[in-house]
């Protein structure tokens, strides 16, 4: 195996810490808890600069970055299932109160601001209760902006499948944002 020189981890570096916001926005929904999240994106660094030698300079280190983060996460859960974890339904809802912007982007009325922030809580709640693998399909996709390549490498399924997945994802994502919309409706004077 090829070691890379000084000049040669540098430039590595600055190729992968390029991409800190994404990976941890990728963690929080997987994770759903801030804390977790962190120490996913951690350990994902972690994982890469131990494997720094491993990676050739110049191929895609965002999808490298986030295939280690999602294995990483995978087998965090496989051992959490051998060895379950209890939370507690407040600290559930200090997080969701958590991620909320504090304050609203200047230039918009606080009507249109305060309709944007539901619509966000609705569609975080929607992706919370789709399983997983249609979840990261869904938000590798639609939130990262990754190519359906990109997804079948970090997910490690064919291509076909990153498309059913995301079409299904988004498919139930609608239906339950729909049945919201039109329980609101209903509930509205």
């Amino acid at each position: 195996m090829k070691h890379l020189q000084p000049p040669q981890r540098k430039q590595f570096e600055d190729e992968v810490v390029q991409y800190l916001d994404g990976l941890y926005c990728y963690a929080l929904h997987l994770t759903r808890n801030d804390e977790d999240a962190c120490d996913l994106v951690q350990e994902t660094y972690a994982r890469a600069f131990r494997a720094y030698e491993q990676y050739q300079l110049g191929t895609n280190a965002r999808a490298w970055l986030f295939a280690i983060l999602r294995n990483t996460f995978l087998n965090r859960l496989r051992k959490a299932r051998r060895n379950p974890v209890r939370t507690h339904f407040e600290e559930q809802e200090e997080l969701s109160s958590a991620m909320e912007p504090v304050e609203p982007p200047l230039g918009t009325d606080p009507e249109t601001e305060t309709i944007r922030d539901e619509m966000r809580r609705d569609i975080r709640k929607a992706l919370s209760r789709i399983p997983e693998s249609f979840r990261s399909a869904v938000v590798l996709c639609d939130v990262e902006g990754f190519s359906y390549k990109e997804i079948s490498s970090i997910l490690g399924v064919p291509i076909g499948t990153v498309r059913s997945r995301i079409h299904r994802g988004r498919a139930m994502l609608q239906k339950m944002l729909e049945k919201w919309h039109d329980d609101m409706a209903e509930d509205s004077p």
